[in-house]
């Protein structure tokens, strides 16, 4: 193998430019042409594809988004599309291709297999939904700025003597809401992946209000559902004056924290090995800090779910 690519698809995550960085220095470190998609999908499909050098990828380990874009594609998920991206490709002399992304890019990586095309699946996405892995690429980096949202709104429910529900996103896990809960010191937690009653939430707010308590943060995961619509049910039923903040897209940005940047360098440079050495549809992980791969047609198989104990200790220290 003397030429790869690379491509970032799906949602952005912070962290996928220094993915893109390892497996760029990487390749070229064992002799390597490395060639980089621009676009995602879209890109391969219109052949915006151009070689890049050491000096590529300077000064990106530290910025969010990804240099290379993204952009959703109906077209790859035809059979007619995914020909014409194997053409280009072909055309360029790729031999081999990284794809760094989320569930959607793991199906698009599990096609070009198919196809023959040797592809290695890297997982980049804010919501930690793919299996396979402890960590995704950009997970910790939108954890750290939900955080810190969660500390500045406890500021002002504190002042206000106020309830506040804050809306995280995640898609359909609960990952991000779970650990930014318990991080966060909520008094309630909603996610998908757990059942749970409103007279539930009500009786937790009401007897901390009982007790003295004039404020309470409540994290709801956008998989659950509309978190003003949660607002105003708390609001309804506790008579607590309840404000919402839906935090939307400013977790997918920003600059990666130190371990996103360790987790997609590591993550990168795994993928440019298995490469190297002939394997061909598998995805890179981290499991107990220790690099994984794993057959990507057995991920795709597996479904999601989150940590129960970490869950149940949540709804323990919110008493």
């Amino acid at each position: 193998m003397k030429k790869i690519g690379v491509l970032t698809s799906g949602g952005d995550s912070p962290g996928m430019n220094a993915a893109i960085r390892a497996v760029v220095r990487k390749a070229i470190f064992h002799g390597l042409e490395v060639y980089g998609i621009y676009g995602g999908y879209s890109g391969l499909i219109t052949g915006e594809i151009k070689k890049l050098e050491i000096g590529s990828v300077g000064d990106i380990i530290h910025r969010g988004g990804t240099m290379l874009h993204t952009a959703r594609c109906e077209e790859f998920k035809t059979e007619a599309g995914q020909k014409k991206a194997i053409e280009q490709l072909n055309k360029f002399g790729i031999e081999g291709l990284v794809v760094i992304g989320g569930d959607g890019s793991y199906r698009g990586a599990q096609k070009l297999t198919e196809h023959g095309f040797p592809t290695i699946g890297v997982p980049g996405t804010i919501d930690n939904d793919i299996p396979g892995t402890d960590f995704t690429i950009g997970f910790d980096t939108a954890l750290n700025t939900i955080i810190d949202a969660i500390d500045k709104i406890r500021d002002t429910a504190t002042s206000h003597e106020r309830t506040y529900v804050v809306e995280v996103m995640g898609r359909d896990a609960g990952d991000l809401a779970l650990c930014a809960g318990l991080s966060g010191g909520a008094e309630s937690i909603i996610i998908p992946e757990a059942p749970y009653e409103m007279e539930q939430i009500v009786s937790r707010l009401k007897r901390g209000h009982q007790r003295g308590k004039k404020h309470s943060i409540i994290i709801v995961a956008e998989g659950v559902g509309s978190g003003i619509e949660i607002g105003k049910k708390i609001q309804e039923e506790t008579s607590l004056e309840t404000r919402v903040t839906v935090l939307g897209h400013i977790q997918r940005g920003g600059s990666p924290t130190a371990a996103d940047r360790v987790l997609a360098s590591r993550l990168g440079a795994k993928a440019v090995e298995l490469l190297l050495e002939g394997q061909a549809g598998r995805t890179v992980g981290i499991e107990n800090n220790k690099l994984v791969h794993h057959d990507i047609n057995e991920i795709l198989q597996v479904k999601h779910s989150i940590d129960n104990e970490m869950y149940k200790l949540s709804q323990e220290l919110s008493i």
